[in-house]
């Protein structure tokens, strides 16, 4: 039986890089979100709810990066465990009786 690393599953299509937007982090939407408020016009200023709404799907994207953090710390912790288990296996069909060998 063949057992693959967990980690080599990956959820993002082929061919596909994280770059662009994908590598804003905090700092720049708060850099963004301080021009909008410089720039906006004072006599037709952006909606509340369309302010709320920025900032939930930023905190929901923030949720969601930790999450993958996550997600690969027990991924490689996965890996780990079944490397363990395979090298026990192993040991086990090499000496089938658990008997030790005498010195």
């Amino acid at each position: 039986m063949t057992v693959e690393s967990v980690s080599s599953y990956s959820a993002a299509p082929a061919g596909t890089a994280s770059t662009g937007f994908g590598s804003l982090g905090q700092g720049d939407f708060f850099k963004l979100l301080t021009v909008q408020m410089q720039q906006q016009d004072p006599f037709d200023p952006v909606d509340n709810k369309e302010m709320l709404a920025q900032m939930a799907q930023f905190s929901s994207l923030a949720g969601i990066s930790d999450m993958g953090d996550t997600l690969s710390a027990i991924s490689s912790k996965l890996d780990a465990l079944i490397e363990l288990q395979m090298k026990a296996a192993e040991d086990e069909a090499a000496d089938p009786d658990g008997a030790e060998a005498a010195a």
